[in-house]
């Protein structure tokens, strides 16, 4: 299936990646938290950077059809990187509405999720996955 050209298309299907991301994260976080016993902040950790494997895999394949980097290890650190400050703003968010605001710690991180994706989207797209050489504007954009 061909790659959207366009940043709505590639918006819609981040957004379908990030769902299927954010399940990853979200399981993985319940099952490290409430099975594995660790503390949901080093649960969320872990299981964040497991999301950020399967969005930046899926981004890849799926979403954008540009890629700025021959190498695939460099991409995946920067991806990576730009995955890291996301995963700090959801860290301090998680905190902050499970914490203070005392908001049960999944429903904290379904929260802190969907504010960190515009973050993620925007940063990548702009450091991994956009042209440098874009023709000028002939017409209305899309």
């Amino acid at each position: 299936m061909r790659k959207p050209a366009t940043t709505r298309g590639q918006l819609l299907r981040s957004l379908c990646v990030s769902q299927l991301a954010f399940a990853a994260d979200i399981g993985s976080l319940a099952l490290l938290t409430e099975i594995g016993g660790l503390h949901y902040l080093l649960s969320a950790g872990i299981s964040f950077l497991l999301g950020t494997t399967v969005s930046w895999l899926l981004s890849i394949l799926w979403v954008f059809e540009v890629r700025r980097f021959s190498s695939t290890a460099a991409e995946y650190a920067v991806f990576m990187l730009v995955g890291a400050v996301g995963l700090g703003l959801n860290e301090a968010l998680l905190w902050l509405f499970t914490e203070p605001l005392g908001i049960y710690y999944l429903l904290s991180k379904v929260i802190a999720a969907s504010l960190v994706f515009f973050w993620n989207f925007s940063a990548r797209k702009y450091l991994l996955f956009r042209s440098l050489n874009r023709p000028a504007a002939t017409g209305p954009a899309c």
